[in-house]
């Protein structure tokens, strides 16, 4: 077999292990890098045989670097610098004092518990000082944990690896080069993370620019040209300092992120496709190279390092460095609790690997095996758990609050007013300006925009709100809009209101769901709102009564007398969706027509009709609906 199709055949098998294994993760929602870990050991040499990535010779280096560049840089997109702001105090301290607490905490185990001598011990615990973005970031997503300590999570998780990744060359060359003087390792690791930050900063700006006036490139392109320049940066920084390029990249996409540069969310969408496919790829690849005998001739000595690394170092760590700061012992706990090591660990464990070998210096192997020992017991152990912990703790934030609704009329009026009432943040987008100052008298935040691109989404704080609406009186649009909403921002609720007539081109897929009811005549609704022709009822499920309830709702539906609003449900206000599951316990708002005003008084206890008033929430009646 020819040595050009050996290697294309062992990344085409990277390339699908990888995949499959983020497929399985998001099935059984796991951390993705737990089965990234089994696969890669179960296709490498100690498994079935069909990854050696020995094979990629040099290669193998090439991949990492590149593909180490693209995962930081796309860590450093998602750094918001006003949420850092929160906790900059503590980060700060998490980056310098718990880097020194973890460099000399891992050593001093390493050495006593693992046996190790002490230039190979410092060299293990300047690996595992970092914790893994590619690990932390979707561990957050799935948990959903208080936003304080999620933002703290994932700046320490991009910020250390740089900082950890340089310190750990700088040890790398001392013991190489026998240079045990401490002020020029100091020396050495501040003039990287220096150059790194500069080409960094510099080149983060001018990606800025290229985004925002080169407007004779499409996205597309754009998304390419930063790519490469993202590539040049490193390249030139590793020229001038050999390992800056981990600070370059991570501070170009801070810089960048920060530059309220228009269309962002098609770039970190780009990104973070590539980040997956980078996080794949690496970690198959670098697990199928691990030797489990290696691992288990560590012995007893190396799990016990592990295990001070995880309840004694990183609790020590998270306490001083969070000594002053306004967390609770509930959030400390859990910040002491998770800190996995991800994909920067193992391929600078891998590559010192091969260094140390190459110049005959003993522990090369021994420090690989160390570090993905970390890796599988701190991702196992602690990707696996922390859900539960989360929980245990009552830490898990709330879910996203407020909407922001496209369509100004009475109906989408009345909806704001419910969530505001809840003092729930509530975003009007339209064109009409006599609706739109009616909304503007209620208090509600108006953007009066015809053209609702990613701009104008990002501007009404999409990515923050719980609920996208779409109601205009074009059912299409609504569609289209809820379409863009979902793809590029991904908000918890999208919902729209639009026909279901299979001529309009119209199909609903799982990301949008149709609000209210089906095929709901939003004009003649809006004419009954403004003559007063209707009443706001409320409904709560009971276990006792549910299937009646229910069914009685539903007739009115058909009849075209009802829309069921909203519903409340553990407390929480959410737009009524046309498949909405009702459950025991659930408080139903909805608007109620009848042509029978005498009929409607009578069961209202009231005298006259009142029409809805806007300017106050109107009030909601217990209405009984059997009696229609």
């Amino acid at each position: 077999m020819e040595a050009s199709f050996e290697i294309t055949l062992q990344m085409a098998i990277a390339v699908l292990a990888g995949i499959s294994a983020q497929v399985l993760a998001a099935y059984f929602r796991i951390p993705s890098i737990v089965l990234l870990l089994l696969l890669g050991i179960l296709f490498g040499s100690d498994g079935i045989g069909l990854l050696h990535p020995h094979l990629l010779g040099s290669g193998l280096e090439v991949i990492v670097a590149l593909a180490t560049a693209i995962i930081l840089f796309e860590g450093g997109l998602n750094l918001d610098l006003r949420e850092l702001g929160r906790v900059s105090v503590s980060l700060q301290l998490l980056v310098t004092l718990g880097t020194l607490i973890t460099l000399l905490g891992g050593s001093m185990a390493a050495h006593w518990l693992g046996e190790f001598p002490w230039n190979i011990a410092f060299l293990y615990a300047s690996i595992v000082v970092v914790t893994g973005p590619t690990v932390v970031g979707p561990l957050l997503k799935q948990i959903n944990v208080d936003r304080q300590v999620a933002t703290l999570l994932e700046g320490e998780g991009v910020l250390i690896d740089p900082v950890g990744a340089i310190l750990a060359f700088v040890v790398l060359d001392t013991i190489l080069n026998g240079d045990a003087d401490p002020m020029n390792a100091i020396a050495g690791l501040l003039m990287r993370l220096c150059v790194g930050a500069a080409i960094g900063g510099a080149g983060g700006y001018v990606m800025s620019l290229i985004f925002k006036r080169a407007n004779f490139l499409s996205f597309e392109l754009k998304n390419l040209v930063v790519l490469a320049i993202l590539w040049s940066l490193f390249t030139l920084s590793q020229m001038i300092r050999s390992e800056s390029g981990v600070m370059t990249t991570v501070v170009a996409g801070a810089v960048f992120a920060n530059s309220s540069v228009p269309e962002e969310r098609l770039l970190r969408s780009f990104k973070g496709q590539l980040t997956i496919l980078s996080v794949s790829v690496l970690f198959i690849l670098l697990a199928a190279d691990l030797s489990i005998a290696s691992v288990f001739a560590l012995g007893w000595g190396s799990l016990f390092t592990v295990l001070v690394l995880m309840f004694v170092v990183r609790p020590i760590n998270i306490l001083l460095c969070t000594w002053n700061s306004n967390l609770n012992w509930r959030q400390k706990l859990f910040l002491s609790w998770v800190a996995p090591r991800g994909i920067v660990a193992a391929s600078i464990a891998s590559f010192f690997a091969i260094s140390l070998t190459q110049r005959g210096i003993n522990g090369g192997d021994s420090i690989k095996a160390l570090v993905f020992l970390t890796i599988i017991m701190t991702v196992v152990c602690q990707g696996l758990t922390a859900g539960w912990v989360a929980k245990w703790l009552q830490i898990t934030s709330k879910d996203a609050t407020g909407a922001v609704i496209v369509g100004c009329n009475p109906l989408s009026l009345l909806i704001a007013r419910f969530f505001q009432e809840r003092e729930e943040n509530v975003i009007m987008i339209d064109t009409d300006p006599e609706c739109l100052v009616q909304a503007e008298a209620q208090n509600l935040r108006v953007i009066a925009s015809s053209a609702l691109d990613a701009a104008v989404l990002e501007e009404a704080g999409l990515a923050s709100i719980g609920t996208f609406l779409a109601m205009t009186s074009n059912g299409e649009v609504n569609f289209v809009l809820a379409q863009r909403a979902a793809e590029e921002f991904n908000p918890p609720r999208v919902l729209a209101v639009f026909p279901r007539d299979p001529q309009a081109n119209i199909s609903v897929n799982n990301k949008v769901n149709q609000a209210f009811i089906p095929d709901l005549a939003i004009k003649t609704w809006n004419e009954y709102l403004n003559d007063g022709r209707v009443k706001l009822g409320t409904t709560t499920l009971t276990e006792s009564e549910f299937s009646n309830q229910s069914d009685r709702i539903q007739e009115k539906i058909r009849a075209g007398v009802l829309i069921p609003l909203l519903v409340e449900r553990e407390e929480r206000l959410q737009v009524m969706a046309a498949n909405q599951e009702w459950e025991v316990g659930d408080r139903i708002i909805y608007v109620l027509y009848d042509p029978r005003p005498q009929l409607l008084k009578r069961l209202s206890g009231v005298t006259q009709s009142t029409p809805l008033s806007l300017e106050k929430l109107p009030e909601v009646e217990d209405l009984s609906l059997s009696q229609f």
